[in-house]
């Protein structure tokens, strides 16, 4: 009983003990990682013990967070201008009523703030901690799940791997990364866990550096990202002094870092937050939301960090890393409203950015042959969709795409290493290995069915819920060209997902589908593609060559053996020694993750099920920040990192207007100026009203998509009709189509061959002849100037000095020698006259100093 009451108090609103103590989410993975790397070697399962429990443990506290915070929403919402006091920050829950869209009062929520002194510059405090809003909590929570499900995935999938213990160290940082950029309060912290993700997806994606394709597509990653990431730097710079006079004048204790400032400062209508200096920061922003993000024209990154290992890959591009750059303009939302106009319907350039993105990276997809790599291309186009929504003021439906996304994006992710794992004998090559699955692994087939309709939008998956909510509100804020893009996008995604479930599961199993494959762990990368065409050419099976234009490609990035030496699966027999080398289902550690986001898959959706009425809009209520102007006050800390101050929004006293205005939200709040005194720290947004005539267009589209796809494939790989087959080499157009394609718009060309060569060559030119004309050139003259002087001490000081002296003194010796020589005649009359003429001497001395 006692313990039951001690759960209750700590899930009581009044103690908010999760809220208070979220930061211990980032840091229990952060000193897992310090554990695995120090001890994980030493422990009985490589350190993955370390990795497991620090998610788990940040899962739970997520958990307690959420449940804490969905408690203060209703809360607020039942208490109207009551006072909470929340644990160590005494930060008070103040609360303006507003008008919402449905005539209901709500007020607004404050964020539990947790913050230290990190360090202090110049009278300048920065501080690390925890921002808990609905954002953050929904996305910590995400984040914690993911990761759990994916290192349950990894236990079995890199078992035996030569770096196991380093694989899960990285991991485990590379989620920690993740959480302290999502949980920051400021953009210095939030700039850390960037760069922590930027660092360990370095160290993922080339976690098998001995292939040259991995090591090549790390560095890829790496400077790719560092491109977007001056963007940052830059954006965060200009933002701080752009902001800096507004927030001393009006919160003496914040600074232009704080975000919670800059959200107040960006919804102001000061000047300042509607010059050039504001469009200028989020440009910034934005150009590092593109390079993290993988959006158009820096999206070549991402498919080629599919050399890595796949539970990094699923990881990756559901709820780490590319989401970062779409949390970032959520989080800070304020400024890109502000700085690109989209309260007045202004064509952003998020929203430009994020409608090319769909459609280049949807029809990229087309001609992969690698199941990762059109999963990868999947993730560039559906964030265009999350920054699509973005861009034109469509914020929940955005974030909540985020949500669903993570669920079916990682399940077909995992569903990819399954195959590999057992399927296709490490191969991810679909028309070399595949075919004839479903039979074989019928649990991933399923899965991968379930996540395949979410992502194509098929109702009642989750993505009809999100993608269609985003299409729905870019044509109702006005956008009706995007809204189109959107359509179309969505169709063609159905699409390559019937092109590449066909040629995975459907058709005759080929390759090592067949149970033909070579014995060479590729893990051991020390074989190239021309080494094993042999072998390839004798797997057997029916070839099907969908374009017809082979191109050369590496064993590991291309050819596409995710390669390590796996050992024995959960399953209870040898995936790779035994006897029984054919495709089967994989073990209970693989597929149980598998489940779980199957099912998310399909009912994560009803967490925000607009079209069934508001009961059902959870995300909404739960995470949408509220639009209402408050009070400013800056207070201290009165808990931990006192002395650091920030906004605390109070009440605010409320116009005649202030339950009217557009939409029912309250003035001031990204429509017009806000009262002063009080500030705003979230626009107002519209909602669409979801109508049975939009989402049967949106249905009808995909099922168009899926018709076409299939009667594709019946017609190309099953009949071979013979007006599809050879058909790049009969058109001209359908050649060059083709080839721009498979040659990815020759963007790589554009950077590696243009741009790279026109500022590398030109610095390693030059750095080479500051090596030989200066640094070398300085050595010999160095060198040269040391043998002369070594030259000159020898001749003059070594020779003539040292050796003279020695040889003189010699020289002395002896002529004494022979000088003395002749007093040893052995003649006694001669000793005694030399002895009796000293005697004489001696005397004569004596007398002459006694007389004197």
């Amino acid at each position: 009983m006692l313990a039951a009451e001690e759960v209750q108090h700590a899930l009581d609103l009044s103690s908010g003990w999760f809220l208070e103590n979220l930061w211990l989410v980032a840091l229990i993975p952060a000193v897992a990682f310090a554990l695995i790397m120090m001890f994980g070697k030493k422990m009985p399962n490589g350190g993955s013990e370390f990795g497991l429990a620090s998610m788990a443990a940040s899962l739970v506290i997520a958990t307690g967070a959420g449940i804490q915070w969905m408690a203060r929403v209703n809360s607020g919402d039942a208490e109207e201008g009551g006072e909470h006091a929340i644990g160590l920050l005494q930060t008070f829950g103040r609360s303006l009523p507003r008008a919402s869209e449905g005539g209901e009062v709500e007020p607004f929520i404050e964020p539990v703030v947790t913050s230290w002194v990190w360090w202090q510059n110049s009278g300048l405090e920065f501080g690390i901690g925890s921002f808990a809003d609905g954002l953050s909590v929904l996305l910590l929570w995400l984040v914690a799940f993911i990761s759990l499900l994916v290192q349950i995935f990894s236990i079995d999938y890199v078992r035996d791997d030569r770096r196991y213990t380093q694989f899960f160290g990285a991991l485990t940082l590379f989620s920690a990364g993740m959480l302290v950029m999502v949980m920051a309060e400021n953009m210095v912290q939030l700039i850390l866990g960037w760069e922590i993700m930027g660092l360990c997806s370095f160290m993922l994606i080339g976690h098998w550096w001995e292939d040259a394709a991995n090591s090549k597509a790390a560095l890829k990653a790496f400077f790719t990202v560092r491109v977007g990431d001056i963007g940052l730097l830059v954006g965060t710079a200009v933002i701080y002094f752009a902001s800096s006079d507004w927030i001393a004048e009006n919160s003496p204790g914040a600074n232009g870092f704080d975000i919670a400032a800059i959200q107040a400062w960006a919804l102001s209508g000061d000047s300042s937050a509607s010059g050039a200096a504001i469009l200028v920061g989020a440009t910034a922003l934005f150009i590092a939301c593109i390079g993290k993000s993988g959006q158009f024209p820096l999206h070549t990154w991402l498919p080629d960090a599919m050399a890595g290992p796949t539970p990094v890959s699923s990881l990756l591009h559901s709820s780490t890393m590319v989401v970062a750059g779409v949390f970032l303009v959520a989080r800070i939302y304020p400024v890109f409203w502000e700085a690109f106009n989209i309260a007045n319907g202004g064509l952003s350039f998020i929203a430009i950015i994020g409608a090319i993105t769909i459609v280049i990276a949807a029809l990229l997809a087309f001609v992969q042959d690698d199941i990762k790599k059109v999963l990868a291309y999947s993730t560039v186009s559906q964030l265009g969709y999350m920054m699509l929504g973005l861009g034109t003021g469509a914020w929940l439906p955005a974030v909540f795409h985020v949500f669903t996304h993570a669920f079916f994006k990682c399940c077909l992710f995992l569903c990819a290493g399954s195959i590999s794992h057992s399927g296709s004998h490490h191969s991810f090559d679909m028309k070399k290995d595949m075919g004839g699955l479903r039979k074989k692994m019928p649990v991933t087939f399923a899965a991968w069915c379930v996540s395949t309709l979410a992502l194509t939008g098929v109702f009642p998956f989750a993505g009809f819920w999100s993608k269609d909510e985003i299409i729905d509100n870019v044509g109702n804020n006005g956008y009706t060209v995007l809204m189109w893009v959107g359509l179309f996008g969505a169709a063609l995604t159905a699409m390559y997902m019937t092109r590449s479930t066909y040629l995975t599961f459907f058709g005759e199993p080929r390759g090592a589908a067949a149970g033909h494959h070579f014995e060479d762990h590729v893990g051991d990368h020390d074989l190239t593609v021309e080494e094993h065409e042999p072998e390839l050419a004798m797997a057997g099976g029916p070839m099907v060559d969908v374009h017809d234009e082979p191109t050369p490609r590496s064993l590991s990035a291309a050819a596409n053996v995710d390669t390590v030496d796996h050992g024995h699966d959960d399953g209870g027999h040898d995936d790779h020694h035994g006897e029984d080398h054919g495709p089967h289902e994989s073990g209970k550690l693989i597929l149980v993750p598998v489940v779980i986001l199957a099912f998310l898959a399909t009912f994560s959706g009803f967490t925000n099920a607009t079209p069934l009425g508001e009961s059902w809009e959870y995300v909404k209520k739960y995470v949408e920040p509220r639009p209402v102007a408050v009070a400013i006050e800056s207070i201290p800390h009165s808990g931990p990192g006192e002395g650091v101050s920030y906004f605390v929004p109070g009440i605010a006293e409320a116009d005649e207007g202030d339950e009217g205005g557009d939409h029912g939200h309250s003035e001031g709040c990204g429509l017009t100026t806000p009262p002063e005194g009080s500030a705003c720290f979230f626009p107002a947004v519209t909602h669409a009203t979801p109508t049975l005539a939009k989402i049967a267009l949106s249905l009808v589209v995909v099922a168009i998509g899926y018709a076409i796809a299939i009667s594709f494939c019946l017609a190309f790989y099953k009949r071979r009709d013979k007006r599809l087959v050879g058909l790049t080499e009969r058109s001209r157009v359908a050649r060059a189509g083709h080839k721009f394609l498979v040659n990815k718009y020759y963007l790589d060309a554009l950077y590696e061959n243009v741009i790279v060569r026109a500022v590398a060559h030109p610095i390693a030119n030059a750095a080479y002849w500051v090596n030989q004309k200066v640094l070398d050139a300085t050595v010999d003259a160095v060198g040269e100037g040391g043998k002369r002087t070594g030259q000159w001490v020898y001749e003059n000081i070594d020779q003539k000095v040292v050796d003279g002296a020695v040889n003189g003194s010699g020289t002395v010796a002896s002529e004494t020698g022979h000088g003395l020589q002749r007093t040893q005649s052995g003649k006694i009359n001669q000793y005694g006259g030399l002895l009796f003429g000293a005697a004489a001497v001696a005397a004569i001395v004596l007398v002459i100093v006694n007389v004197g």
